[in-house]
């Protein structure tokens, strides 16, 4: 029997212990609680690492805020898009979306598809050359970003809003960090990516190129030069395999593996690629070695290992002659316990990658050259969360080359002084470094995770700085931490904000001008989850989905085309319009029609902003609940007068 999702589901079975009889008491239909309008965060928006509005640019995608007089609706939907993160088309396209899994329509049937919206908009932002405006002024500070990764480059892009002047560092030839070398090209299309990133550029941002800060310049300098630095370094070396042999010259970390493809130096490979890891790294590794192959036979200094490592260059004329290549995956847990977003792991399964699971890696087995020919494994159960060995069932499996995909480290070299030990730099909860004044850090120099994670530190480190920069006090940071709207921003976007309250004594204040009335901010402290939410109102309607190009065994070599193809506007459209609103009135009617004394009302057209749709007569309000009951998006909620 299929379990029964109630929409109020006040009791449990066996629950014995009532409700405070003070909360919902109605006798004969009426009550002493009257209807107040309470703003909370969407639990989308708290499940994203940069704090996207989310529900906000939605709700311009379906037309209910509407954009300035002049403007495009996707122009409008990308300026609130990119106030928490200035690279749309990228994270449409490689973001795992910890959105769609937090999203509230998941209790109706399915997710809307967040990245799928997000990637039109960014899209259709860069087919019409839209820039970011340079600040309207400047402070006179300047801060050195050290890391052009995507840390990196949204500091600069969030510190040029605010008018501070910035320098980027990198050691590297071109910006981009994991971006550029560590996701492949068909997830994240060279064109698109250089787009993204000169447009932070043009906002009038320095880049020194093939600069290493603790090498070509120390921090002492920049200390002396700059008022503020930002490191944004990443975590760019991988972890060598922790079991003996792993110094073999063909074990290599998958990020050493990734950087090589994708500059052009790894054209193919030879004989068995055993791939060690279950995360979104891992999937790379295995789906890039499936597509470019492997060749017979090879000259020593062709071997993938010495291009890897940097001491040739693959000829692409011999890459010609390649085949499919042999990739396995070796995990020590069960695949469906990978950590790698769902959708990788299944392409790859598609794309002939095989996979070997709950193997616990013991040692690599190395030839009279000193070369990797096998890795010595035994299988493992999972009891309770814990590893169970099978003694005795230890094997090998051969192959040419081992790349380990099990986590990453910083380079600390030069700076040694910023490592804390566990190859990361430490930093307090506004991201300011620990007993470095004037320092702060983002991204996976913190803690490796999401690209949109290093975006959120981003902003965070910077508001930081801004107040550091500005001597101000560095304020604790929201419970609800992410990019909030704001009702008072939206009533001054079309001139309705409060009159200013001269701070003198008032009556009949419930008519006066100088308050927002009837509502009630929470959105920093509370995120509106599904029981609160009438979902009843909501039909069963499909997700709008991207096409996907299926790339089978036979299809994968030499296929570097993208997976998905973007949405066009209408369906667009119809998926953001199955986004719930939550925490947000979207404009239904529900309390309006439903009211039976006719309280609720629609406020007068001039008077009309988002989130500022109804209002009450409490002369005839009688607390009855109705409104309360029917609204679709929990924003209405029973409260004094």
């Amino acid at each position: 029997m299929n379990e029964v999702n109630f929409t109020f589901r006040r009791y449990k079975d066996n629950d014995s212990a009532h409700l405070k009889w003070n909360k919902d008491v109605i006798e004969s239909g009426e009550s002493y609680l009257c209807p107040t309008y309470v703003h909370r965060t969407p639990p989308c928006q708290a499940s994203c690492p940069s704090g996207h509005d989310i529900r906000g640019w939605l709700l311009i995608v379906r037309g209910l805020d509407k954009p300035p007089k002049g403007m495009q609706w996707e122009e409008y939907a990308f300026r609130r898009m990119t106030e928490a993160n200035p690279f749309p088309a990228i994270m449409g396209r490689v973001c795992p979306a910890p959105c769609q899994d937090g999203c509230n329509r998941n209790e109706v049937e399915n997710h809307v598809g967040i990245n799928s919206i997000e990637q039109y908009i960014g899209d259709w932002a860069r087919e019409n050359n839209l820039t970011f405006p340079k600040p309207a002024h400047e402070t006179g500070k300047k801060l050195a970003i050290v890391g052009g990764g995507p840390a990196g480059l949204a500091a600069a892009y969030f510190m040029r809003c605010r008018g501070h002047s910035c320098t980027i560092f990198e050691e590297y030839n071109a910006l981009g960090g994991m971006m550029c070398f560590g996701i492949p090209g068909y997830r994240v299309p060279r064109d698109v990516l250089e787009h993204e990133i000169k447009r932070i550029l043009d906002m009038g941002v320095e880049v020194k190129l093939n600069t290493r800060v603790g090498t070509d310049v120390t921090i002492e300098q920049l200390e002396k030069e700059y008022d503020a630095i930002f490191w944004g370094i990443g975590a760019t070396s991988g972890k060598a395999l922790p079991i003996p042999g792993a110094d073999a010259p063909n074990c290599v970390d998958g990020m050493a593996f990734l950087r090589a493809f994708n500059e052009g130096r790894l054209q193919h490979l030879s004989g068995r690629i055993l791939v060690v890891g279950g995360g979104d790294t891992a999937m790379d590794v295995a789906a890039v070695a499936r597509r470019i192959g492997h060749i017979s036979h090879s000259h020593e200094k062709d071997r993938p290992e010495n291009v890897i490592l940097g001491h040739t260059v693959h000829d692409i004329a011999s890459a010609a002659r390649r085949q499919g290549a042999d990739v396995w995956i070796v995990y020590r847990r069960p695949i469906s316990k990978a950590p790698a977003t769902k959708h990788e792991l299944e392409a790859i399964i598609s794309e002939g990658v095989e996979i070997h699971e709950s193997l616990a890696p013991l040692e690599v087995i190395r030839g009279e050259d000193g070369r990797a020919t096998a890795l010595r494994v035994m299988p493992v159960d999972w009891v309770n969360g814990k590893m169970v060995p099978r003694e005795g069932q230890e094997f090998n499996i051969e192959c040419t080359m081992i790349v380990g995909a099990t986590g990453q480290n910083g380079d600390y070299t030069g700076i040694e002084e910023l490592d804390n030990g566990r190859g990361q730099i430490g930093s307090d909860k506004t991201y300011q470094v620990v007993s470095k004044p004037g320092h702060f850090v983002g991204g996976d120099a913190v803690k490796p995770h999401l690209l949109t994670t290093a975006i959120g530190h981003a902003f965070i480190a910077v508001e930081s700085m801004d107040h550091y920069l500005m001597g101000k006090e560095i304020s604790v940071r929201p419970k609800v931490d992410v990019h909030h709207f704001s009702l008072l921003q939206e009533l001054q976007a079309h001139n309705l904000q409060p009159d200013e309250y001269d701070h003198q004594e008032t009556w009949g204040t419930g008519c006066s001008n100088f308050a927002v009335h009837n509502y009630e901010e929470r959105s920093s402290s509370e995120v509106i989850h599904s029981e609160r939410l009438f979902l009843g109102h909501f039909s069963y309607e499909p997700l709008h989905p991207r096409e996907e190009v299926k790339i089978t065994s036979e299809q994968v070599l030499g296929n570097f085309k993208e997976r998905f193809i973007g949405l066009t506007e209408k369906p667009a459209i119809a998926e953001a319009n199955r986004c719930m609103s939550c925490g947000m009135c979207f404009e239904c009617k529900n309390c309006i029609t439903y009211c039976p004394q006719n309280a609720v009302f629609r406020v007068k057209n001039d008077q009309h902003v988002m989130g500022r749709y109804v209002d009450t007569d409490y002369a005839k309000c009688v607390g009855c609940h109705i409104c309360k009951d029917v609204c679709p998006t929990g924003y209405i909620q029973m409260g004094l007068l």
